[in-house]
Order: structure tokens, then C-alpha cells, then sequence
């Protein structure tokens, strides 16, 4: 029976797959209330914040049964009415909560229900009386003694990122001069960069940049997505610069995506000092009153251009013109945890109902974006050749077997770093492991030191004299002997670029090594500080992760070490040798880059194998195709669409039990167009202490899949087994860990 009243649809950031029916607070005018507002609202026993979604008439529980409103937070919708339609379609394509999706585009404050208003920033500054102490007199206290003299150098004052990047110690004698009162602290509004004063002119683009930049300007009033596929050193940023500037003269705004904050620092700057326009940034590594003070100037249109990571792809625009998308394959920008989404996906959907271009850039492709330009749907811009001067760097394929290598760095190899060294050129050396080892072993009885937790090794890390493992994060000392035999022969297993840095140090002692991987850049601003030092050249031998991969420019870098390809080229996930190929090609592209050739040299017990040597002959385009081929004849995205219904418990048998009547429920919705895999234990089936398993569902036809996932969501809410696991869909998964 329904009931007739004034009931409004809201979106409770809870894990349930529905919205909830609310009355209106007491005296309040319905007119007013309008979708994408903010409400505070009664749930159980908690007070939350809601998302307004629709206004109805009726509503299928009792009028005597509905909870008012306890009040309405905004006199303004927070989000406009077509980022609301677009939040829709992501809440129904990928089958998630709709609480949590709505929740996800608000920033951390507005999700807590505080005031739509940016507030100042902390700066701290010497005080007159500061600016004439004497430093000397702080002889006995020298962390306030170097602190004063860092502060005389900022007549301006310094923000927490600032002093964070200076010492990590800083509170404690900051504390200490503002007791002597030499210092204090101002709050000032910093909502965006600022352009830099001084314009720095582009230089001229090449005959294929030109084509690129004038053949998206020219749909400027229509949805047209472009994948614009340029070698690495082609000048796709000058590119996007030049784009993004046609739409500005236009009044319009332009978000830039890109897939990690590494990126952000050196684009950022590049982008102010080209455009001359104000600049919005948002990130996870800003504090929540800098990401408010950003998403409000994006949503007022003050700033012109937004660059963000993956959640960016949400932030309101008043004006917006276009959208682009940096790194366009990079698994980064699909969200892999709680409410599963990718970015670029759904930054193409956004800009079809924004009827505004949409350009994804890369040197190497995704799989199905080269298959949407088969179908016609992407329109292929190439940039084949790099800028400038600059060559493509020669890829050599170094042959490790039967060849004694202790330390990760064959004598080719090391041959190449010498000769660099002497000519004052830069290296990069990468491996895809963190910390010193992979695994301690007992040379004794063979015990390893494993996750409690998780199904999986804990890896050394000297520096720390600490275990630790890489999926939960949990760490214990390293043990003085074996917990097995007791004996104490306790060696390492595998390099990580902690090891690799130990060893560079010995074999080239007068050499200036750094290591950049997750652990040596947990300081905010770190990352900064060491790119700054690789450019000012007081870096000879870069060693590190994907994190070297993506996008740096380092000029003076001639010779390129890839240690380990193997691990790609041996997975079981059929994504692992596209991603193989993706970060291989973006290493090498580190190489070279100005007027010096660059060199690679790839590292492999397996130089014959087919698809590598594809790569090396005849360049990414050929792999590509070739990876299309497979992928057509096994039935594997992009030729057919699959989604994974995870589930995890601290009960070995619960995850199993669920999917099994999750899968009979599935087989009853659907036909033979659908087809049914597992369930299985996942590839680590324990994982932070709970063991998870997994249901792969998979179709020819997308739209087949999404009516099964429809009905399907719906029916594994009822089970029982339901609430014994924690479960998620994951639509168009990009991997199965």
C-alpha cells in the first residue's frame, strides 16, 4: 500500500543497496529542497549526513513509520543537477550503494555535514622581535636555532607542507619560539595555485601536436572522445597545454586527470607558469580544509582548470569545456577497494552527458581503448615521433641465464653504468619490489618468515631492521634466530630496491644513488625534493619502482636498467602482459630524452619469449594487435564483459558457502548468455585475516551481464549467507588479487 505524502529520496553513506524515504523537517518548504542538497538525518541510533535524491509523493512504508529530516544543510544543491544524473548512472552501472557513491563526490568536511565555506590555512612566521633575535643565543637548543634561521629566509611565512618538507621535528621548537614570542601563526585563505608571474612561452609544436590540438578545438561544442597515442617524448602535455588553452579563451573549464599525486607537482607547475590562469589541485595528500577550498573554487568556475587524481573526476564545474585524461591505461585510475569505479570510464560517461570532448593520452594504450577505436567509437590522434631532437632509445635484451648475478646487476649492465658515470650522464635502474628482500628464510630447516595475516611473505627492510608485509601492513622485528629450529643462519631470498641500493653503493662508491619507492617518499613533499635533485643534477644512479615510470622527465638520463622482467611475462592474470609491455615501454621512454641517446637494457630469463620479442621488433602498436588477437579467441575483455563477486570472512568456510548461493540465485535469473565461473579461493585467499574467494561472472554482451546484475544485487541482499561475509561487485575488474 502506498503512502501519500511529501517524501523525500535520500542517499545514506551506508553498504546497503538502496535509498531511504524521509519526511520533511517540520516548517520546512518543499520548494525549496532541491536533489544534490545535503541532509542531516536520523539513522538507528546515529545522526548522518544524506544526499538528497528525489522528491515523491508517496512512499511504499507508512507514513507513521517515516523519520523526519532533522534539517537541511545547504540553501544551494552541492551537486548540480547533471553531475546528480551522472552519479546515477555510476550507482546503476557499477551496482554499488548508492549512499556510497553520492557520499564519494563530496570532500571529507561536506561528507560530515560542516558549512560549505573555505576556511583559512595555517602559515607561521617570525615576529619582529624574532627577525632580530640573534641565532647564537640558541647555541644549547639547535633544532630552535636552525628552525629561526629557516624562518628568516620566509619573510612570507611558511605552510605545515612547507615545515613538513623541512624537518619531520618541527612541532616542538616551533612551540618554543612562540613561547619567546620571535614567532606566530596566521590563518590566510589559499584556495588555488596561483599562476607564476613570469610566463614561460611553450616551444613550437611539431606538425602531428598541431593536428592533435587543432582537431579537438574544433568540437569543442560536442562529446568526442579522442585517445591521443603519442611515443613517450612526443610532447603530449604541450598538446594538452595547447588544447586546454583554446577552451579558457572560451570562458570554459578544463579537468585534468592524472593517476597519481607524484604526478601533480611538476604538471602543476608547468600548467601555471603555460597558462596563466589560477589552478585547482586535488588529492589525497592535501589536508581536508585545501581539498574543500579547491572543489568550492572548481564548483564556482573561479578556477579555469582542476587537475586531480581518480576521485577528481567528480568535482562540480560551473563552465565545463573539456576533460583529459593523463596515462589513460594506468590501473590507478580504477578504484580497487570499497566502491569500485574507474575514472576514466567514467570521465567519458560525463563528458557524453556534458556533450563536451573528452581526450585520453598515453604512450601505450589500454587494450579497450585501442578496441573502441576499432569500433569507431575513439577517434585515434598518433604523435609518432618524439619532440625536439630527442631519438628513441635502442632496447637490448640482456640474457641472465647461467649467468652468476648476485646482486640484480649483470656485468653488461654494470659495464653501462661505468661508461655513464664517466661521461656525467644519468641512470635508472627499476625494479617493481620495495624494501631490502622479498622472503627470510632458515638455510637450516627451511622456515620462512610469512604473514600472520595474509597468505603471502613478509618482506625485510633493513634500513628499519623490520618485517613487514605489503598487503596489511602489519610489521614485527626481525627474529635473531630461526622460530622453527632455533638455529641462526637466517639468510635473504630476493632483491627489493633496498638491496639493489646496498649494492650500487659498494660497486660505485663515488657514485650519488637514491632510492624512490613508497618507503623513502612517506614525507609529504619528499617526492618534490628528490625529483628537484635528480634535475639539479646532484643524483648519478636513480634506483626504484613504477613510481620512476610514470611520466618524469629527466633529461640527463641516458642509460635505463629494467632488472626484472620476468614476473609479467610469467603471471596467470591475463592483464599481466599488457601491463608488462605498458611499463616497459613507459621505463624505457625515461631514457633519452633530449639531445644525448638513451639505451635500454632489459634484463630476462626468458629472451625468446613471443610477445616480448613482438614488443622489442616491432614496438607497442604490434603487441597491442597481437594482444587483441588473444584476447578475441579466448573470449576476454575487451571482446566480452565480466564482473567478480567478491566475498571475505574471518571464517574460512563463510566466503565459499555465500557464493555458492549467490551463484544458484544466479542461475536462475539467467540464460545461456551469461556465463558462470567458481566459486574459488581467490589468489590469496587470507588476506589482513580474512579469507576471500571469489564468483566470476561473464557475458559476449555488456548489456546482457547488466540485466543479470540488475535482478541479481537485489537477490544476494536476502540471503542469509549474506550477512555472515562482507561482499562487493566489482564490474569490469582489472585484476583478481
Amino acid at each position: 500500500m502506498l503512502t501519500k505524502a511529501t517524501v523525500l529520496q535520500v542517499a545514506v553513506p551506508t553498504p546497503v543497496y538502496r535509498t531511504f524515504d524521509y519526511l520533511p523537517p517540520k516548517n520546512c518548504k518543499t520548494t525549496s529542497l532541491v536533489p544534490g542538497m545535503r541532509l542531516r538525518i536520523p539513522f538507528g541510533r546515529s545522526r548522518l549526513v544524506g544526499i538528497l535524491i528525489s522528491i515523491e509523493n508517496n512512499s511504499r512504508i507508512e507514513s507513521s513509520r517515516l523519520k523526519r529530516v532533522i534539517e537541511v544543510l545547504d540553501d544551494e544543491p552541492l551537486l548540480p543537477a547533471n553531475l546528480m544524473q551522472l552519479l546515477g548512472w555510476i550507482s546503476r552501472y557499477y551496482h554499488c550503494p548508492p549512499g556510497e557513491c553520492y557520499s564519494a563526490a563530496l570532500p571529507t568536511l561536506l561528507r560530515k555535514g560542516k558549512p560549505a565555506i573555505a576556511k583559512g590555512e595555517a602559515f607561521w612566521l617570525l615576529t619582529a622581535n624574532g627577525l632580530e633575535a640573534d641565532p647564537n643565543t640558541l647555541k644549547r637548543a639547535p633544532r630552535q636555532q636552525e628552525l629561526l634561521q629557516f624562518l628568516s629566509k620566509q619573510p612570507e611565512g611558511v605552510n605545515r607542507e612547507q615545515l613538513e618538507s623541512y624537518s619531520a621535528n618541527w612541532q616542538n621548537a616551533m612551540r618554543e619560539l612562540i613561547k619567546k614570542g620571535w614567532a606566530n601563526t596566521e590563518d590566510r585563505t589559499r584556495t588555488v595555485n596561483e599562476p607564476i608571474a613570469e610566463k614561460i612561452p611553450g616551444p613550437k609544436l611539431n606538425d602531428a601536436q598541431q593536428a592533435a590540438v587543432d582537431t579537438v578545438s574544433l568540437q569543442h561544442e560536442h562529446f568526442q572522445p579522442f585517445l591521443l597515442d603519442g611515443v613517450t617524448g612526443s610532447g603530449k602535455t604541450e598538446v594538452y597545454l595547447n588544447i586546454i588553452r583554446s577552451f579558457i579563451e572560451r570562458g570554459e573549464q578544463a579537468l585534468v586527470l592524472v593517476p597519481e599525486i607524484g604526478l601533480t607537482p611538476q604538471l602543476l607547475e608547468r600548467f601555471r607558469q603555460r597558462l596563466q590562469v589560477p589552478v585547482a589541485v586535488l588529492h589525497s595528500g592535501l589536508s581536508d580544509q585545501e581539498r574543500l577550498a579547491a572543489w568550492l573554487m572548481a564548483s564556482s568556475g573561479q578556477t579555469p582548470v582542476v587537475i586531480g587524481t581518480r576521485s577528481a573526476v567528480f568535482t562540480p564545474l560551473a563552465r565545463p569545456g573539456i576533460i583529459i585524461i593523463d596515462e589513460e591505461h594506468d590501473i590507478s585510475l580504477k578504484q580497487l577497494e570499497g566502491f569500485r569505479y574507474h575514472a576514466r570510464d567514467v570521465a567519458v560517461m560525463r563528458a557524453r552527458q556534458l556533450n563536451i570532448p573528452v581526450v585520453l593520452g598515453t604512450a601505450t594504450p589500454s587494450l579497450e581503448s585501442l578496441f573502441n577505436v576499432q569500433q569507431n567509437k575513439y577517434q585515434h590522434l598518433i604523435l609518432p615521433e618524439r619532440a625536439g631532437t630527442a631519438s628513441h632509445p635502442e632496447l637490448k635484451v640482456v640474457d641472465l641465464r647461467r649467468i652468476p648475478m648476485p646482486d640484480r646487476i649483470s656485468p653488461t649492465l654494470a659495464t653501462g653504468i661505468k661508461q655513464r658515470l664517466k661521461n656525467k650522464e644519468q641512470v635508472l635502474l627499476f625494479l617493481n619490489r620495495r624494501g631490502f628482500a622479498p622472503t627470510l628464510i632458515c638455510h637450516d630447516c627451511g622456515w620462512t618468515a610469512d604473514c600472520e595475516r595474509c597468505n603471502t611473505h613478509m618482506t625485510l627492510h633493513r634500513r628499519k631492521n623490520k618485517l613487514r608485509c605489503h598487503h596489511c601492513g602489519v610489521e614485527r622485528a626481525v627474529p635473531q634466530q630461526c622460530p622453527s629450529c632455533q638455529a641462526e643462519d637466517l639468510q635473504t631470498l630476493g632483491q627489493g630496491t633496498e638491496r639493489i641500493e646496498d649494492a650500487l653503493k659498494e660497486r660505485f662508491p663515488d657514485a650519488r644513488v637514491l632510492r624512490i619507492d613508497r618507503d623513502s617518499t612517506r614525507r609529504k613533499g619528499s617526492l618534490q625534493t628528490m625529483l628537484d635533485q635528480i634535475h639539479d643534477g646532484k643524483v648519478d644512479i636513480l634506483v626504484g619502482t613504477q613510481m620512476l615510470a610514470k611520466g618524469h622527465d629527466f633529461p640527463n638520463v641516458t642509460l635505463v636498467g629494467i632488472l626484472d622482467m620476468d614476473q609479467g611475462l610469467m603471471s596467470a592474470d591475463f592483464r599481466a602482459s599488457e601491463r608488462m609491455a605498458q611499463l616497459l615501454v613507459q621505463v624505457a621512454g625515461r631514457a633519452g630524452r633530449a639531445e644525448k641517446p638513451g639505451e635500454v637494457l632489459i634484463q630476462t630469463h626468458y629472451p625468446d619469449h613471443p610477445l616480448l620479442q613482438t614488443l622489442l621488433k616491432h614496438g607497442y602498436p604490434a603487441f597491442a594487435e597481437a594482444a587483441l588477437k588473444e584476447r578475441q579467441e579466448s573470449g576476454l575483455p575487451p571482446y566480452s564483459a565480466m564482473t567478480l563477486l567478491r566475498a571475505e570472512s574471518v571464517n574460512e568456510k563463510e566466503p565459499m558457502g555465500f557464493l555458492s548461493d549467490a551463484r544458484k540465485n544466479a542461475e536462475q535469473l539467467t540464460g545461456n548468455n551469461v556465463f558462470i565461473l567458481g566459486p574459488v579461493p581467490a589468489p590469496m585467499e587470507k588476506r589482513a585475516g580474512r579469507f576471500r574467494a571469489q564468483l566470476l561472472v561473464q557475458a559476449d554482451q555488456r548489456t546482457h551481464l547488466q540485466q543479470l546484475l540488475g535482478n541479481w544485487v537485489q537477490s544476494i541482499e536476502s540471503l542469509k549467507s549474506a550477512r555472515k561475509v562482507r561482499w562487493s561487485i566489482d564490474v569490469d575488474p582489472m585484476e583478481t588479487y
